[in-house]
């Protein structure tokens, strides 16, 4: 594992927040560089047991030997049903860093990033069949229109899709250079790179299902987590952050927290501590840190 694979963010606050004890049970949902599993490990004592989920396979050759420690090459979506495979119904904390890991930003090839041109793809999982060229080449106007908005918060987003279709028809958007060719006219010099990142974000959403994925990670985190123990998550744009912040203080995504008989709100975490975010050193070191916003739960 190297560190420019992926330079871990909010390290030493995330894994503080975990509250780790000894020989607990952990989980990291995002594996990725490996960079807070590892701070998991040097905290937990020779009886303390890791998991660590990452649904990329590149993530797999960054595997840490360690007895401990155990990688499961899956979506942490599944949270749930892969550590009942392997005997676990319970856990003392959960690390989570979602969004896109530097590596993946950086391998020109994926198509993450606004800083090459490829192949338009974009799949954490490169087995998955929904790609970006999937996306921008068969959905329709309003779906289109529907992910640009919803995920990127693109005001003039049917315009962009009736554009995106237009162009279409004539052949076929194979890259994300053509894709900036097509969006042109919506790429004023000023903020083109601001409006990429927001288109690009949204395809990307739409492509790994990140928000639903989300949601399935949050439902499932209380069932597993045993009562004190932890969830640690860092989130990086407003959609994911929303709902950790909704489901920590009502325990669903809409509406208000249940109440008991007795009126009292009825919810399985209470938050710990306010938001975190990076230091100005941390940024300056890691510009890709600078949007990182770190909650704390624990279940009651």
């Amino acid at each position: 594992m190297t560190s420019s694979y992926h330079n871990p963010v909010l390290l030493k606050e995330s894994v503080d927040g975990l509250n780790i004890k000894e020989n607990g049970v952990y989980v990291d949902v995002t594996f990725g560089g490996g960079g807070h599993s590892k701070e998991i490990l040097k905290r937990l004592g020779k009886d303390g047991k890791l998991f660590a989920f990452d649904q990329d396979e590149d993530a797999l050759a960054n595997t840490i030997e360690d007895e401990r420690f155990q990688l499961i090459h899956q979506n942490f979506q599944f949270l749930k049903q892969f550590l009942k495979f392997y005997g676990i119904r319970k856990v003392d904390g959960i690390l989570a860093d979602f969004g896109v890991s530097s590596h993946q930003f950086d391998e020109a090839e994926r198509g993450f990033s606004i800083r090459f041109n490829a192949d338009l793809d974009m799949r954490m999982n490169r087995t998955n069949e929904l790609s970006a060229f999937k996306v921008v080449n068969t959905y329709s106007q309003e779906n289109l229109a529907s992910v640009l908005f919803q995920y990127g918060e693109l005001r003039n987003a049917n315009a962009m899709a009736k554009t995106i279709i237009d162009s279409r028809l004539e052949t076929p958007i194979k890259t994300t250079d053509e894709l900036k060719v097509v969006l042109k006219r919506f790429l004023p010099k000023m903020k083109e790179n601001k409006i990429l990142a927001q288109i690009y974000q949204a395809i990307r959403i739409e492509v790994n299902q990140e928000i639903e994925v989300l949601k399935a990670f949050l439902l499932q985190a209380p069932e597993v987590l045993d009562k004190g123990g932890r969830l640690s998550m860092i989130s990086y744009h407003s959609l994911e952050d929303r709902l950790v912040k909704r489901f920590i203080r009502a325990g669903r995504f809409e509406g208000e927290a249940e109440k008991d008989f007795y009126g009292n709100i009825d919810v399985p975490l209470k938050k710990v501590g306010g938001l975190i975010v990076p230091s100005a050193d941390e940024i300056a070191k890691n510009n890709r840190a600078r949007s990182a916003k770190l909650r704390i739960a624990e279940r009651i």
